[in-house]
Protein backbone atom coordinates (compact mmCIF):
# COMPACT_ATOMS: atom_id res chain seq x y z
CA UNK A 1 0.00 0.00 0.00
CA UNK A 2 2.72 2.59 0.99
CA UNK A 3 6.29 2.76 0.58
CA UNK A 4 8.47 5.17 2.78
CA UNK A 5 11.63 5.85 2.32
CA UNK A 6 12.58 7.60 5.68
CA UNK A 7 16.30 9.25 5.60
CA UNK A 8 17.75 9.86 9.36
CA UNK A 9 19.72 13.70 8.87
CA UNK A 10 20.38 13.60 12.63
CA UNK A 11 20.93 11.51 15.62
CA UNK A 12 18.17 12.77 17.48
CA UNK A 13 16.30 9.37 18.38
CA UNK A 14 13.49 8.36 16.34
CA UNK A 15 10.88 6.18 15.54
CA UNK A 16 11.91 2.47 13.67
CA UNK A 17 10.68 2.79 9.79
CA UNK A 18 8.14 0.18 10.70
CA UNK A 19 6.77 2.45 12.95
CA UNK A 20 6.54 4.83 10.83
CA UNK A 21 5.60 2.90 8.51
CA UNK A 22 1.71 1.95 9.95
CA UNK A 23 1.16 5.25 11.19
CA UNK A 24 1.62 7.03 7.71
CA UNK A 25 -0.50 3.88 6.41
CA UNK A 26 -3.31 4.90 9.00
CA UNK A 27 -3.42 8.12 7.58
CA UNK A 28 -3.74 6.61 4.15
CA UNK A 29 -6.73 4.36 5.44
CA UNK A 30 -8.75 7.67 7.21
CA UNK A 31 -8.08 9.60 3.92
CA UNK A 32 -10.15 6.78 1.88
CA UNK A 33 -6.88 7.50 -0.53
CA UNK A 34 -7.26 4.82 -3.48
CA UNK A 35 -6.71 1.50 -1.94
CA UNK A 36 -5.67 -0.19 -4.91
CA UNK A 37 -2.32 2.08 -5.49
CA UNK A 38 0.79 1.31 -4.29
CA UNK A 39 1.84 4.86 -2.62
CA UNK A 40 5.25 6.28 -2.51
CA UNK A 41 6.74 8.92 -0.16
CA UNK A 42 9.97 9.78 1.50
CA UNK A 43 10.42 11.19 5.31
CA UNK A 44 13.54 13.13 6.17
CA UNK A 45 14.03 13.32 9.90
CA UNK A 46 16.12 16.62 10.31
CA UNK A 47 17.90 18.55 13.34
CA UNK A 48 16.13 22.03 14.03
CA UNK A 49 18.89 23.73 12.34
CA UNK A 50 18.03 22.50 9.04
CA UNK A 51 13.63 22.68 9.68
CA UNK A 52 14.40 26.31 10.44
CA UNK A 53 15.93 27.01 7.40
CA UNK A 54 13.10 25.23 5.60
CA UNK A 55 10.64 26.63 7.21
CA UNK A 56 12.05 30.45 6.20
CA UNK A 57 12.78 28.85 2.83
CA UNK A 58 9.25 27.65 2.20
CA UNK A 59 7.14 29.68 4.90
CA UNK A 60 8.74 32.79 5.57
CA UNK A 61 8.61 31.51 9.24
CA UNK A 62 12.62 31.79 10.22
CA UNK A 63 12.10 29.21 13.28
CA UNK A 64 11.94 25.63 13.39
CA UNK A 65 8.64 23.87 12.86
CA UNK A 66 6.96 20.11 14.33
CA UNK A 67 6.61 19.09 10.09
CA UNK A 68 6.54 20.58 6.72
CA UNK A 69 5.00 18.89 3.54
CA UNK A 70 6.03 18.85 0.13
CA UNK A 71 3.17 16.92 -2.38
CA UNK A 72 4.62 16.15 -5.41
CA UNK A 73 4.24 18.30 -8.22
CA UNK A 74 4.16 15.70 -11.26
CA UNK A 75 3.31 16.48 -15.16
CA UNK A 76 -0.43 14.83 -15.60
CA UNK A 77 1.34 12.78 -18.14
CA UNK A 78 3.41 10.85 -15.47
CA UNK A 79 1.20 7.95 -13.70
CA UNK A 80 3.32 7.16 -10.28
CA UNK A 81 1.92 7.07 -7.31
CA UNK A 82 4.39 9.28 -4.99
CA UNK A 83 2.47 11.52 -2.79
CA UNK A 84 6.23 13.71 -1.87
CA UNK A 85 8.16 14.24 1.00
CA UNK A 86 7.74 14.79 4.63
CA UNK A 87 10.36 16.54 6.77
CA UNK A 88 9.77 16.34 10.50
CA UNK A 89 11.87 17.62 13.04
CA UNK A 90 12.92 15.37 15.84
CA UNK A 91 14.23 18.09 18.49
CA UNK A 92 11.34 20.01 17.90
CA UNK A 93 8.54 16.72 18.55
CA UNK A 94 10.59 15.99 21.56
CA UNK A 95 10.26 19.58 23.16
CA UNK A 96 6.17 19.61 21.99
CA UNK A 97 5.65 16.14 23.37
CA UNK A 98 7.40 16.94 26.85
CA UNK A 99 5.33 20.55 26.86
CA UNK A 100 2.15 19.67 26.26
CA UNK A 101 2.02 16.38 28.44
CA UNK A 102 1.71 13.51 25.41
CA UNK A 103 3.43 10.28 24.99
CA UNK A 104 6.47 10.72 22.43
CA UNK A 105 5.46 8.08 20.24
CA UNK A 106 1.89 9.30 19.77
CA UNK A 107 3.17 12.74 19.17
CA UNK A 108 5.71 10.92 16.66
CA UNK A 109 2.70 9.00 15.04
CA UNK A 110 0.00 12.23 15.04
CA UNK A 111 3.32 14.55 13.23
CA UNK A 112 3.17 11.73 10.54
CA UNK A 113 0.12 11.09 10.08
CA UNK A 114 -0.43 15.17 9.79
CA UNK A 115 2.09 15.19 7.24
CA UNK A 116 0.66 12.41 5.14
CA UNK A 117 -2.85 13.94 5.39
CA UNK A 118 -1.32 17.35 3.85
CA UNK A 119 0.42 15.02 1.06
CA UNK A 120 -3.04 14.05 0.01
CA UNK A 121 -4.29 17.46 -0.45
CA UNK A 122 -5.99 18.07 3.25
CA UNK A 123 -5.36 21.19 4.64
CA UNK A 124 -6.47 23.62 7.66
CA UNK A 125 -6.64 26.74 6.15
CA UNK A 126 -10.21 27.25 7.12
CA UNK A 127 -12.03 26.22 10.29
CA UNK A 128 -14.04 23.48 8.20
CA UNK A 129 -10.58 22.36 6.61
CA UNK A 130 -9.25 22.24 10.34
CA UNK A 131 -12.03 20.33 11.81
CA UNK A 132 -12.29 17.76 8.82
CA UNK A 133 -8.56 17.38 8.84
CA UNK A 134 -8.18 17.16 12.65
CA UNK A 135 -11.41 14.37 12.54
CA UNK A 136 -8.98 12.47 10.30
CA UNK A 137 -5.91 12.66 12.17
CA UNK A 138 -7.85 11.97 15.65
CA UNK A 139 -9.26 8.40 13.71
CA UNK A 140 -6.31 7.24 12.34
CA UNK A 141 -4.28 7.70 15.87
CA UNK A 142 -7.22 6.16 17.60
CA UNK A 143 -6.72 3.18 14.70
CA UNK A 144 -2.98 3.17 16.30
CA UNK A 145 -4.50 3.28 19.99
CA UNK A 146 -3.76 6.90 20.90
CA UNK A 147 -6.24 9.52 22.44
CA UNK A 148 -7.68 12.78 20.48
CA UNK A 149 -4.19 14.92 20.09
CA UNK A 150 -6.03 18.38 20.69
CA UNK A 151 -8.36 17.83 23.78
CA UNK A 152 -4.73 18.63 25.48
CA UNK A 153 -3.91 21.76 23.06
CA UNK A 154 -6.91 23.50 22.02
CA UNK A 155 -4.84 26.36 20.72
CA UNK A 156 -2.71 24.26 18.60
CA UNK A 157 -3.88 25.63 15.08
CA UNK A 158 -3.28 29.00 16.88
CA UNK A 159 -0.12 28.84 17.42
CA UNK A 160 0.88 27.93 13.64
CA UNK A 161 3.63 25.30 14.60
CA UNK A 162 1.71 22.37 12.39
CA UNK A 163 2.65 22.73 8.91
Amino acid sequence: MLTLDVFRETLEKSPDDQTLLRAAECALLQSNANRHKHWEAALRIVDAKEMQQLNAQYRGKDRPTNVLSFPADLPADVTLDLLGDIVICAPVVQEEAATQGKPLAAHWDHMLIHGVLHLLGFDHESDAEATHMELLETQALATLGWPCPYQADPAHLAEGTTG
